[in-house]
């Protein structure tokens, strides 16, 4: 292949160079025949390509090659006139044999003929054929480029729902691109196609005119020249303009190909004997023709005749392949032209399918996935995605937004393998207008509560946006509102997003610069799914993965010792003390944190030591009530101080003091001593205590 591709990068610069020397150097009129004959099938075949190609980016080399083909026309009119003129008089072989076949065989030596005929495919050209190409590719350009923002939001538009992947999303980009380079340039290349018209027509004048006075200055009477030199011009025109034609016929052809979006053969059998109706009827008016006095009577009845035939035959081919389409269970269309219902193995695989993660919309809030409408609901959702992907190092799955008619209007929900993990309601044509400091002045407005953090808020109407913002109130719209919501809803349920696929994705990142220690842990220490259970852990409280090669690096080193996940994300954890105190150290550069009482802290290893040698340990359920309680009412101390809420402990309780408050307080973190830097100051806030 790469021998080809080489050998075609060398001949065609050094062919398109000697069509350029054709206009210089003088060809004998046996090489000429060749050049005229390699015009004339070129121009076919790029004709009959463009009949079979079903996507005008399939012939994108179209552009160029219009105007290779016409220099190449331009120069053997240069070399025939040239002949022409210098040995027009020696008879009418001197410019050629396919000159002369044109001049005198094609019109049977009629000059006047062969004007006529040359004047009116010059007219079709260059009126109806180039014009109308021109026109298509001037207004296909402009409506391409308009319409590319819209394209390639409706891509990123599925990119982020899930409908496409990245490589298909890179793909569509490319197409677009070169579909808005190749109407481009089709606009440009028409203009050539325009020109030459007009240079076949000039070209022929000069021919004649020009032969007409040298043949009376050579000593030849103006009869002789008249009908040596018109036949020569009439046939070079003739020559000529065929190839002419063809190429602007399939310039149109080209630029017109996206509107059928099929081969023209099959496009039109199927759009035009698919009508049964109007082909009969089609049939029933020749007939008509027929019984009329003077009207030829078989070629109208031979041709209805022909065309119910011809209509019968389409019908039950496509009959035969709705028929075996249905059989294979695919969609297949319906008589009304709908597509029915698909059944067979296709209808089950589809409903056994089941989305990971998913937005289902109430119809009134389908526009905030429509970017014509305004909505931004998809862009928001593939920024999210990115940034919980630096965040906590998830690659969250694609997620596929839908409109759920089973909803209230303005109501949506997220489902997570199906299930429901949180709901929301908006209220049509209204913004959420809610007060963060608590001090605004109040506003018109319903009263609600932000769906994301339980806030009071209020639904106000659009025109208020401006006042509220002025007054201080954060003001968002729907597609906000859903985001935010949905971003908090991941961040709480990351880690039931994170399975072995997603872990192995991770790896294989990570695989691309330290490859050795990705092979050297998994599955070689730890399995895939016991690191699946560790990252799971992790994320659960909120522990970015992203720094993978610290958490290899550490299971590298520990997990000779256990292979209890459990264990293992403990000692992990203490690995990642930087990232942990950085991601709870205050303002102010501490770590403000709650303790627990050594009295509490007793009875909770007690408990696990009555636990692990089988002796009951149940923890008294009013120890554990009065515990949460008092952990929660510090909550507020924290948000005074503006520190993230945290409870210190010891390393070998830390995990069972997270259980605890888990349920009531899933925002307390908790960490062990070991987890916090040395080089951060520790500030107790309080000690929790039952007393």
């Amino acid at each position: 292949m790469k021998a080809k591709g080489s050998l075609w990068d060398a001949v065609v610069p050094l062919g398109i160079v000697g069509v350029v020397l054709m206009m210089i150097l003088p060809l004998p009129p046996g090489l000429l025949d060749g050049f005229i004959a390699l015009s004339m099938a070129l121009s076919i075949g790029v004709f009959l390509t463009a009949l079979f190609i079903e996507q005008a980016l399939e012939f994108s080399a179209f552009p160029a090659f219009v105007l290779v083909a016409t220099l190449l026309r331009l120069s053997l009119n240069v070399a025939t006139t040239r002949l022409i003129l210098l040995h027009g008089g020696e008879g009418n072989g001197s410019a050629g044999s396919v000159v002369e076949a044109f001049g005198r065989f094609v019109v049977e030596g009629n000059v006047l003929v062969g004007l006529i005929v040359f004047l009116i495919l010059t007219v079709i050209n260059f009126v109806v054929v180039t014009k109308g190409a021109g026109r298509v590719a001037e207004v296909a350009a402009r409506f391409t480029l308009d319409a590319l923002p819209g394209k390639q939001m409706a891509i990123d538009a599925d990119l982020s729902t899930g409908a496409i992947t990245q490589d298909q999303a890179r793909s569509r980009r490319r197409d677009l691109e070169r579909e808005a380079d190749f109407f481009g340039a089709m606009d440009g290349a028409s203009k050539f196609v325009h020109g030459d018209a007009i240079a076949g027509l000039l070209i022929m004048a000069i021919n004649l005119l020009g032969g007409l006075g040298l043949g009376i200055s050579r000593g030849m009477d103006l009869a002789k020249a008249a009908e040596t030199f018109s036949v020569l011009s009439v046939g070079d025109a003739l020559a000529s303009q065929v190839p002419a034609l063809l190429l602007s016929a399939a310039s149109g052809i080209v630029v017109t190909r996206t509107a059928t979006g099929d081969q023209l053969g099959r496009a039109l059998a199927a759009q035009f004997f698919g009508r049964k109706a109007a082909v009969n009827i089609t049939a029933g008016i020749l007939v008509a023709l027929a019984l009329m006095p003077g009207m030829p009577a078989f070629p109208c009845i031979a041709l209805s005749g022909l065309l119910l035939v011809v209509s019968r035959r389409h019908a039950a081919i496509a009959t035969a392949s709705q028929t075996s389409a249905a059989a294979a269970g695919a969609e297949s269309p319906s008589p009304d032209g709908a597509p029915r219902p698909r059944t067979g193995a296709e209808a089950v695989d589809a409903a056994l399918s089941l989305e990971v993660l998913a937005i289902e919309l109430g119809y009134e809030l389908v526009s905030t996935v429509d970017p014509t409408r305004g909505g931004t609901l998809t862009d928001r959702v593939a920024k999210l995605r990115e940034e919980l992907a630096r965040e906590l190092g998830v690659v969250v799955p694609p997620v596929h937004v839908s409109d759920n008619l089973e909803l209230e209007p303005g109501t949506y929900r997220v489902v997570i393998s199906g299930v429901e993990v949180a709901r929301g309601d908006c209220s049509h044509g209204r913004l959420l207008a809610m007060d963060g400091s608590g001090a605004a002045p109040p506003i018109d407005g319903e009263q609600t509560v932000d769906p994301t953090f339980g806030m009071p808020a209020l639904w106000i109407a659009t025109r208020d946006r401006e006042l509220a913002e002025a007054l201080g109130y954060t003001v968002v719209d729907h597609a906000t509102v859903i985001a935010t919501h949905l971003g908090e809803v991941l961040r709480a349920s990351a880690h039931r997003l994170l399975g072995r696929q997603e872990v192995q994705h991770v790896l294989d990142v990570v695989a691309r610069t330290s490859p050795k220690l990705v092979d050297d842990v998994v599955p070689t220490m730890i399995s895939l799914g016991d690191l699946a259970r560790v990252l799971k852990n992790l994320v659960k409280e909120g522990i970015s993965i992203r720094d993978m090669r610290s958490i290899l690096e550490a299971l590298a080193d520990l997990a000779a010792q256990t292979k209890d996940p459990e264990q293992l994300t403990e000692m992990v954890r203490e690995r990642l003390a930087p990232q942990i105190t950085a991601r709870l150290r205050g303002a102010d550069g501490t770590v403000a944190a709650l303790t627990l009482d050594p009295r509490i802290e007793q009875v909770l290893r007690q408990s696990l030591h009555d636990i692990g040698t089988g002796q009951g340990g149940a923890l008294d359920p009013d120890l554990l009530r009065t515990l949460t309680s008092r952990a929660e009412a510090q909550l507020g101390t924290f948000a005074a101080r503006g520190a993230s809420p945290l409870v210190v402990t010891a390393p070998d309780l830390r995990r069972y003091v997270r259980a605890i408050v888990e349920r009531k307080v899933p925002q307390l973190a908790v960490a062990s001593f070991r987890e916090i830097e040395p080089s951060v100051p520790l500030r107790i806030v309080d000690r929790l205590t039952v007393s």
